[in-house]
């Protein structure tokens, strides 16, 4: 039931506040003193505290209501406070104001303006301890999480990505193959590595390969491997394939939809069977390997247009983990950024409200290289969100949204995290080739990186 404790020495203005607020079934406590009233608040839930400002006969100087006032203040730092007087310097009132009182009343006070007063602070005493609720419970849920699986460090606070993990744990024991879909850069092989850390082959390997990194003809050389000369350009020497490397543990395959149909065929032959032939060879292998593929392709129009195997994608859609873009996840932005940061910096209030105000079209990649940019670019090691250097564009609907093209930082990045290698700092930044090849000539971008 909805609370107030209404603090005054005059035992006339308890009985009368009992009755307004009884109108409206508020329950009232009444307190004559300060040290009663801070014995009340103790002892009870109140929403709300209406106190007097003097409480000794012949005082009209305010030091009791503000001695009470910060008394309050201290052991409740949320608790609405309404003060009530006839007698008391206007500074005062105002000082107290500051300091965060709700409202200040004089006596005789207006019956309908306290009562709005009163029912505003009540819905907002409702509304914050919902939120403090809420705060609390995914606390609790994350750290049953934290106490159960291994989650390898991820950094989330957003109910979204705390669903995603929480079902790859689940599924995680299961010797069944995931799919995580979800856009390029929000944390897919993150996930992956949630999976095989909570699996039954958590100590084995755990092998990764981007299929949208290398050319078509050569990743069946990747996944199965190759005998000597199998291909032109095959080296002299037979060479494992990822499946090998893998037997025992798992295999993540990112960007799935690359796969050519050749290989789409044996890659369902080794998820049935686990089974496969080497390039050029004619002996067949057998591993045991936990799949888990990932893609931001939409897999449904390439089965309709013959370019996925139907069969293939249900057989490694057993189970379907969407990990939704970062916009989705407003939650996770903040934590995520201080993550990147490492007590290198910190952020203002502003670069707060940028970094809530992008819409991160390149997800979690693109985060952590605006933030490691306005680290380098702030001054006394605090960011502002003119270091952010963010320029959120509002779209239709009213939505925030950014077009903004990934700039020089963020290509020489991806480029030396792929080793140069165009394919791969393409689909990292998630752009064709050719377009990654013209941002590079608009932007004067080393040619010695193009490996690729």
């Amino acid at each position: 039931m909805r609370t107030i404790l209404v603090i005054d020495d005059n035992p006339a203005v308890g009985t009368a506040l009992d009755l307004l607020f009884g109108l409206r079934e508020i329950r009232t406590l009444i307190a004559q003193s300060p040290d009663e009233g801070l014995a009340v608040l103790a002892r009870e839930d109140v929403d709300v505290v209406v106190q007097d400002m003097n409480f000794s006969a012949d005082t009209t100087s305010g030091d009791e209501g503000v001695a009470l006032f910060r008394a309050i203040r201290e052991r409740h730092p949320d608790l609405p406070i309404i003060l009530l007087t006839a007698w008391t310097r206007l500074e005062t009132a105002v000082d107290l104001v500051k300091a965060g009182a709700s409202d200040y009343l004089g006596k005789p006070w207006d019956d309908h303006k306290l009562l709005a007063t009163v029912e505003n602070l009540l819905e907002l005493s409702e509304a914050t301890r919902e939120v403090a609720r809420f705060r609390d419970e995914r606390r609790r849920r994350r750290k049953a999480l934290d106490a159960k699986y291994d989650l390898r460090g991820l950094v989330f606070a957003a109910t979204a990505t705390e669903r995603v993990v929480e079902l790859a744990c689940q599924v995680a024991r299961a010797d069944i193959p995931v799919l995580v879909t979800g856009p390029n850069g929000a944390g897919k092989e993150r996930i992956a590595e949630i999976i095989q850390a909570n699996s039954a082959v958590r100590n084995g390997p755990f092998v990764t390969v981007n299929c949208g990194a290398l050319p078509s003809e050569l990743i069946e050389a990747e996944l199965f491997g190759a005998e000597a000369g199998a291909y032109t350009g095959a080296s002299n020497k037979a060479r494992e394939g990822r499946f090998e490397v893998a037997d025992g543990g798992t295999l993540f395959l990112d960007e799935i939809g690359n796969l050519p149909l050749a290989g789409q065929a044996k890659l369902l032959r080794v998820l049935e069977s686990g089974q496969f032939e080497r390039l050029g060879s004619s002996r067949t292998r057998k591993v045991k390997v936990r799949v888990v593929s990932a893609t931001n392709a939409d897999v449904a129009a390439m089965i309709r247009d013959g370019r996925f195997r139907e069969d293939l994608f249900y057989r490694l859609n057993v189970i379907e983990l969407r990990l939704p873009p970062l916009a989705e996840r407003g939650d996770d932005i903040v934590p995520l950024a201080e993550h990147f940061l490492d007590g290198a910096a910190v952020l203002d209030d502003s670069a707060r409200g940028a970094l809530l105000a992008h819409a991160w079209p390149g997800n979690v990649r693109e985060l952590k290289n605006a933030i490691q940019r306005a680290a380098l670019l702030c001054q006394a090691g605090v960011i502002t969100a003119r270091d952010l250097g963010l320029a959120p564009v509002r779209a239709s609907g009213g939505r925030i949204a950014s077009f903004a093209e990934p700039d020089r930082d963020m290509i020489e990045a991806a480029l030396a995290g792929a080793r140069g290698v165009i394919s791969q700092a393409a689909a990292e930044l998630g752009l064709s080739r050719q377009a990654l090849y013209r941002r590079m000539e608009k932007l004067g971008v080393g040619q010695s990186a193009k490996l690729g």
